[in-house]
């Protein structure tokens, strides 16, 4: 029997003590458990994620995003590695919008970071999205949440996918890093500036033999851009660091980097407050999730929705005026 199929075998002090306990197998089911759509399974994981919350405060979240080719998967094994030899434990969600069918690959994911997926102080996890941004919002988060409740002190997100996927990332995360490479001349080529605009470090990458003198004039060029752009906090300039995790150099400062920006915001109040307005962003997400899950599974409000576009569309009711009785047919007070 799958593992979705068999939740109800597992009480719920069952799942906070595995999870809390850092067992392996106990963190994968949970993890499936909040995957689940099943209303009994929802349930499920709402107490479960409750009663884990004070657990969840503590690690660094970090949000790393790149260039095809950029190498992003080489470059978090090698700094995976570096922080556990470091001490730390390190969760990594990969995270991919496009993946509808199979939700991700675990194979896959380990094969990207052999070397990580080999040690007991790491877990590597695909974190399916279900096609949508709302998905990324959700999936990821309560995942998150789950890893560092089982003890892992750095959890890395990254996003597989394209477009509006960062976005959703840097808005779950305390500090979010672009992975690019020098280009041949345009070194913006293949990243948008809305990208620029909300990281918090650029890295270029392969920077090593060759390559490296083409990496610190991409450096420089992108410093440069950086400078006419409004920083997302009054309190952190962006750097822009140049690595080669092929000859593992350039990671340890880019660590560093990424610990002293925990240090600078949260001695300014701002790494709390952005905490905060996560978690009331991360409630809107699901409440908008679950209105418009009831307007698609309602058949009360699903004959009615019917209705109202029939006369939307055939000029007899304003959209304003059929929004509004669709509103009051859900409870919902009009502004």
């Amino acid at each position: 029997m799958s593992v979705a199929g068999n939740q109800k075998s597992v009480s719920p002090e069952a799942y906070v003590r595995g999870v809390r306990d850092g067992d392996r197998a106990m963190l994968a089911r949970a993890i499936t458990l909040i995957e689940s759509s099943k209303g009994e399974h929802v349930a499920q994981a709402e107490e479960l994620l409750q009663r884990l919350l004070p657990l969840t405060k503590h690690a660094i979240r970090v949000g790393i995003t790149g260039v095809p080719g950029a190498g992003k998967s080489t470059a978090i094994d090698q700094l995976g590695i570096n922080l556990i030899e470091q001490g730390h434990r390190v969760a990594v969600l990969a995270v991919d919008p496009t993946s509808t069918r199979s939700g991700g690959s675990i194979l896959a994911d380990k094969t990207r970071m052999a070397r990580l997926a080999q040690s007991q102080s790491a877990f590597i996890r695909p974190s399916p999205t279900s096609g949508t941004l709302g998905g990324v919002a959700r999936k990821t988060r309560e995942t998150m949440a789950l890893v560092e409740a089982a003890g892992f002190d750095v959890v890395l997100v990254e996003t597989v996918g394209v477009g509006q996927s960062e976005i959703a990332v840097a808005g779950m995360v305390d500090f979010f890093l672009v992975l690019l490479l020098a280009g041949g001349g345009d070194e913006f080529q293949g990243i948008k500036r809305g990208i620029i605009e909300i990281a918090d470090m650029i890295a270029i990458t392969k920077a090593d033999g060759d390559n490296r003198a083409p990496a610190m004039k991409a450096a420089s060029i992108y410093q440069g851009a950086l400078a006419i752009l409004t920083p997302t906090s009054p309190n952190w300039t962006p750097p822009v660091l140049t690595t080669s995790a092929q000859e593992n150099r350039g990671l340890d400062g880019l660590w560093a980097r990424i610990v002293e920006h925990r240090r600078i915001m949260q001695a300014s109040g701002e790494f709390e407050a952005r905490r905060a307005a996560q978690a009331v962003d991360w409630m809107r997400t699901l409440l908008q999730e679950r209105l418009e899950r009831a307007l698609r599974t309602d058949a009360e409000v699903q004959n009615r929705v019917q209705g109202l576009e029939n006369e939307v569309r055939a000029g007899r009711l304003t959209p304003a005026l059929a929004a509004g009785q669709l509103a009051a047919l859900m409870g919902v007070r009009s502004s």
